[in-house]
């Protein structure tokens, strides 16, 4: 999203690179047991488009902490792309009405595979509270992702 265009949505961007080849960090983004290691555990979660799924976090208010997700792209080892929705719009702050897109894109780098995280739509100040939470909130997860990942790959080189 340009946000020259609208200077009221916001994204937050994270670049990260794990020395680790595509195929080891797809796999920790498209198992729902693993994304339950990194994130939150997903309710009936399967990287094709269309599918529905949810997770379950703190209810505020008028929202009872479920956030409803779509898978919208799926490209094997290079993109996931799920809508990310939730809260009430009869809450402010915490648990406002949301409705963003987070993508995964992995890219080829010279150290292993840059992860760049994208989570797109965030109306201020509606959203404020989410888009502050969720900034930092994001760092942590990729840092346990990155955990699971470096598992993921020991464990395989190991079989």
């Amino acid at each position: 999203m340009n946000q020259t265009a609208n200077p009221d949505m916001q994204v937050i961007v994270l670049d990260e690179v794990f020395p680790h080849a595509p195929d080891v960090i797809w796999k920790a983004l498209t198992s729902g047991d693993l994304i339950g290691r990194w994130l939150m555990a997903p309710q009936g979660f399967a990287p094709v488009i269309g599918n529905r799924f949810t997770f379950q976090t703190v209810a505020a208010g008028a929202w009872d902490g479920t956030i409803h997700c779509e898978i919208l792209e799926v490209v094997p080892n290079e993109r996931l792309s799920y809508a990310w929705r939730g809260g009430d719009e009869h809450n402010e702050g915490y648990g406002s009405k949301l409705e963003t897109v987070v993508t995964f894109s992995l890219i080829a780098a010279e150290a292993g595979t840059r992860l760049r995280l994208t989570h797109s739509g965030f109306q201020l100040p509606k959203n404020d509270t989410a888009y502050r939470n969720m900034s930092e909130g994001w760092k942590k997860v990729v840092r346990k992702l990155d955990t699971v990942v470096t598992e993921v790959a020991t464990s395989e080189q190991q079989h």
